[in-house]
């Protein structure tokens, strides 16, 4: 299911010495020896970028991190984009070379989820599967719509917070089918397998025994989450029901498939820079690697801009 592509180590050099004098990166370890460096500010600077690294070299979230992490007990890599509880827009930035993680923006302005009565922000640990891709060019034949062009979204529902550009290894207890904008934006509902109750929940019958409660609220929230901005409610697949694990593992299957394909083309208007992937076009040497990133910022340095700050008002949507 998840083979036939052929992966290249990469050598180290000093990843460090590529990033700018004034940046001041922020690195940390993570699953896998995976570290980030930020640049630009944190989250509410127009500027925030969080790349990643393996071996001290550059990598690409999307492209460069494995998607199974255990395929006899189908696990897989979750990366985390938005912490539980916060309100900041942050993605992987499928259209810039490295694919860091940024604050998205629209009409020139940051995106921040607004507070819908009774939650605070993301209500999960907000994420994305690597190595996935849903495609725009295929229609779902049970949604029949397409796909939205990003990486599966994971709702990871473990106790724990996670942190901005953590990897965690998942198990996929379920997926939601949203319709966003007349595309198939799925939810894969997932817990760390590090939680304490990761060993007795295994899918959404045992999520709502000892979460009761979230599904409901996952779908409440989706379904509201954009009528402050003045946009209507959203539509969903299957009457808002979930589906179970073993429908969420083909959908990730099915997504992978996609990628498969994507990171093979020879052109695209996404960004498939990566440094791993033999049979990828835009696979890297180290070389190349290296002179990509500093060609990022001309030798210059990031402004660190203001963090811009948003509203804590609550709404209530009826």
């Amino acid at each position: 299911m998840f083979v036939g592509l052929q992966y290249r180590a990469a050598a180290a050099y000093r990843y460090s010495a590529l990033l700018p004098a004034t940046s001041k990166p922020r690195v940390r370890c993570l699953h896998s020896q995976i570290k980030t460096a930020l640049v630009g500010g944190p989250a509410g600077a127009p500027a925030h970028r969080l790349y990643f690294t393996r071996d001290n070299q550059p990598i690409s979230p999307w492209h460069d991190i494995p998607l199974v992490s255990n395929a006899s007990t189908r696990e897989y890599n979750m990366v985390c984009e938005i912490p539980r509880w916060s309100n900041a827009k942050l993605e992987i930035d499928t259209k810039s070379p490295f694919n860091p993680i940024k604050h998205d923006t629209k009409n020139g302005k940051l995106r921040y989820v607004a507070n819908i009565f009774p939650y605070k922000g993301y209500i999960w640990n907000y994420g994305a599967f690597p190595q996935t891709y849903e495609d725009p060019a295929e229609t779902d034949p049970d949604t029949r719509h397409a796909g939205d062009n990003d990486p599966i979204d994971v709702l990871e529902v473990g106790s724990k917070v996670c942190r901005e550009g953590e990897v965690h290894r998942v198990k996929a207890l379920g997926v939601l089918a949203l319709i966003d904008d007349k595309e198939t934006d799925w939810k894969v509902l997932a817990i760390r397998t590090d939680d304490p109750l990761a060993a007795k929940i295994n899918g959404v019958g045992e999520l709502e025994q000892f979460m009761p409660g979230l599904v409901s609220a996952t779908v409440d929230w989706f379904t509201k989450y954009k009528v402050p901005d003045g946009k209507p409610r959203n539509c969903w697949a299957f009457d808002a029901k979930p589906r179970d694990a073993d429908y969420a593992h083909d959908v990730i299957a099915r997504a992978h498939d996609s990628w498969k394909k994507l990171i093979r083309q020879p052109h695209s208007q996404l960004k498939l820079d990566n440094v791993s992937i033999e049979t990828s076009p835009s696979c890297l040497s180290s070389a190349e690697a290296n002179d990509a990133f500093k060609a990022l910022f001309g030798g210059g340095s990031i402004q660190q801009e203001q963090q811009q700050s948003h509203s804590d008002f609550w709404h209530y949507v009826r």
